[in-house]
């Protein structure tokens, strides 16, 4: 019993297995965080590029 306790606590391959995880873990959210930001980015220029289109209509009509 002692034996298999002592190889238990010497085994380090679940331990590889969990950093590997975390890590794959915070490259997903890292990625999350790009991805949302480029889309509020790309939002904010499509209204502003709408916003102008419309003044520059309406501007054109008076």
């Amino acid at each position: 019993m002692k034996t298999i306790l002592k190889s238990f606590r010497q085994d380090e391959s679940g331990a590889t297995a969990v950093e590997y995880g975390l890590i794959l873990a915070m490259i997903c959210i890292a990625a999350l965080v790009a991805f949302s930001n480029a889309g509020t980015a790309a939002a904010n220029m499509w209204n502003g590029s709408s916003n102008t289109i419309i003044a520059a209509t309406e501007k054109a009509k008076s």
